[in-house]
């Protein structure tokens, strides 16, 4: 059963009650960063779980580690489980992470058609990967799901390959090379962006505590 979301979605106890907030529960998150980026993936586990319950940043590092076994045993049917928490309150990283698990069947079946709303959503709030995945689906129309359509494909690689993802480039070329001139836009520097909105284009990027 998922936690009732309050307050913006940034607080997940009960009756929104919270033993940190603000700067200290910003410093707690960052030294779990901190941990992480030293290789320390179960002092950063342990740091992050202990607030995920507050923190929605929290909880969905806390599901890519579970998803990864990093630092605690791998158990892709619990990260899937809180991926779905961070996404219901529309935490894009957990949206796309989610879809993404959905989509290569991680912790069951594939289900390309669970994944469509959270890459509709993640991809709308300019996540990369969110953005190549949906395209894949648009240019392939996969499964039914959407109509095939190579020019709403082209745009969401166009803008995933703006974040430097090289696979959305590597399709836009290769769009060009079947003919679809219009697909062959080589894009050399990302799109400007600023330090609080521009994620990576991996999937694995640790979200900030604020957004």
């Amino acid at each position: 059963m998922h936690k009732r979301i309050c307050a913006a979605g940034l607080f997940l106890l009960t009756g929104c009650a919270t033993p940190e907030s603000g700067e200290a529960l910003k410093s707690t998150f960052d030294t779990g960063v901190a941990a992480y980026d030293a290789g320390d993936y179960a002092k950063a586990y342990k740091i992050w779980s202990g607030i995920d319950d507050i923190d929605l940043a929290a909880m969905r590092n806390v599901a890519m580690m579970l998803r990864k076994g990093e630092g605690v045993a791998k158990n892709p049917k619990k990260a899937e489980e809180l991926y779905e928490t961070a996404a219901e309150a529309g935490l894009p990283t957990a949206q796309a992470d989610l879809a993404d698990m959905l989509l290569k069947g991680e912790a069951g079946s594939p289900n390309p058609k669970a994944a469509l709303p959270l890459l509709e959503a993640a991809a709308a709030a300019n996540h990369p990967v969110a953005q190549f995945e949906l395209g894949q689906m648009y240019e392939t129309g996969q499964d039914g799901l959407v109509a095939k359509d190579i020019a709403v494909a082209r745009q969401l690689y166009i803008s995933a390959a703006s974040h430097g993802m090289k696979e959305a480039q590597d399709r836009l070329d290769q769009l060009g090379k079947d003919g679809d001139t219009s697909g062959a836009v080589r894009l050399m520097q990302p799109a400007p962006a600023s330090p609080a909105t521009t994620m990576s284009a991996s999937s694995d990027t640790l979200q900030p505590a604020r957004p």
